[in-house]
């Protein structure tokens, strides 16, 4: 089965979760949220997300571009994160929404996002965490590779055209790049604003789009109030990563400052 119709055949399914489970919808809805408080404000470009899923964003930020590199009715248009059709400094905000640890090549995907965003514009990434209890959920319970140990390839190599994209996942990525630093982005050009870490065992607990939901839907007030908890224990409890990034000008300094 080729990549696109397998990423039809997911999109189908999630669509149906989606509507069957208005668990997903109310937890979505605060991930949503928790987005639009961070974005960069004092300037007139376009809010951009990258590889939109059947979650409406639009119904928390909404003017939101929705993009995606192939076509569905909810898709605004069509993009490639390599090669953005937004003209130079012209999208305020870019949101990569389990995104980010699909790019093969983050440096190449970061040079394209800083030519397209205005001064100051954000990228605003959620992603997975790799807290302990982190590893049990992307490890052993969810398909995508972790790649923990591969290296990670910042740069496209000579040749690569944005079109040579295949399939790719390491959902270790970001906990790698933001939280253990093992590359400085701020070398790249970019501030890092916040990298926050999420518990999230509301979200974990309602199974996702294909899992069971192991508490009803009524519940979802405690559960999020137990995730403010042990949101004070990340390293053993998260699940998700909040990062903020704002693009420098090439001039500025780096802040290096992380909330």
């Amino acid at each position: 089965m080729s990549d696109v119709e397998t990423h039809n055949r997911e999109i189908q399914a999630n669509i149906a979760n989606w509507k069957r489970k208005p668990l997903l919808r109310g937890i979505y809805r605060g991930f949503h949220e928790a987005i639009a408080s961070q974005l960069a404000e004092g300037n007139s470009g376009s809010v951009v997300e990258l590889g939109s899923g059947v979650a409406d964003i639009r119904e928390v930020i909404p003017n939101c571009v929705r993009t995606d590199l192939f076509p569905n009715p909810w898709i605004d248009r069509v993009e490639n994160a390599y090669a953005l059709s937004f003209g130079e400094q012209s999208v305020s905000n870019l949101i990569l929404f389990d995104v980010f640890h699909h790019l093969r090549y983050p440096g190449a995907a970061l040079k394209e996002f800083r030519r397209a965003l205005a001064s100051r514009g954000r990228v605003i990434i959620f992603d997975p965490c790799l807290s302990a209890v982190g590893w049990v959920v992307y490890g052993a319970l969810h398909k995508e590779p972790v790649g923990i140990r591969e290296q990670i390839q910042w740069d496209a190599p000579a040749g690569w055209s944005p079109t040579d994209i295949d399939y790719y996942a390491a959902q270790g990525n970001a906990t790698r790049i933001f939280l253990r630093r093992e590359i400085d982005i701020t070398d790249f050009g970019w501030n890092v604003i916040t990298a926050k870490c999420l518990c999230s065992i509301s979200y974990v607990a309602s199974g996702g789009y294909s899992g069971p939901q192991m508490y009803p839907t009524g519940a979802l007030p405690i559960m999020q109030a137990i995730d403010v908890l042990l949101d004070r224990m990340p390293r053993i409890f998260a699940t998700r990563l909040l990062v903020v990034l704002e693009r420098m000008d090439d001039a500025e300094p780096s802040a290096g400052g992380v909330a």
